[in-house]
């Protein structure tokens, strides 16, 4: 007997894990290989790409409706905690961001937002951390801006300035007033 598949309907904001936060934008029958399938077709704006997911393999590859507010504040709490920085090589430690960030895992993607997070004060990133902060920003960005019903630049704003307020404490500085 077939597991009852996840249910997400026309509009939904949904989070595919290795993508993001896209909308469900028609459902869709397809005759492929002589069978037919139901497919939800995702639209993910910024990367102006479309995907087509059987809905029976919706919820093998991980997709998932939008974050809970509990798991959103859990996430915004992450961000405020003390950054932890292994002192491993850096092709490993950016192999495990790089699995945090595609696990879809709103918590995991803010660990590493909060990581890699340099304030004005800190020494400069390498190009590379650069480039997976701003992924894992990005990402957990256009969840909150979903979820808070506001634009992706505005979820940035807040994520930035929570994340500032913590280095200032982190770094034993006076928190700006």
């Amino acid at each position: 007997m077939a597991a009852k598949a996840l249910s997400f309907d026309v509009g939904d904001y949904v989070v595919y894990p290795k993508h993001g936060v896209g909308r469900v934008i028609e459902l869709q029958k397809q005759e492929i290989a002589g069978m037919q399938l139901e497919l939800y077709v995702l639209r993910f704006e910024k990367e102006k790409m479309t995907l087509r997911v059987p809905t029976n393999k919706a919820e093998s590859v991980g997709m998932r409706k939008l974050s809970s507010d509990k798991t959103l504040r859990e996430a915004l709490e992450t961000l405020k905690g003390k950054p932890r920085i292994k002192r491993t090589m850096w092709s490993r430690r950016a192999q495990e961001y790089e699995a945090k960030i595609n696990s879809g895992d709103l918590v995991s993607i803010a660990e590493v937002v909060r990581d890699l997070f340099r304030a004005e004060d800190q020494p400069e990133q390498s190009y590379s951390e650069r480039q997976i902060f701003e992924a894992a920003a990005s990402r957990l960005a256009r969840e909150l801006a979903a979820m808070e019903q506001i634009d992706e630049p505005a979820a940035l704003v807040k994520i930035i300035d929570i994340l500032k307020v913590a280095a200032a404490v982190w770094n034993k500085d006076k928190v700006p007033a």
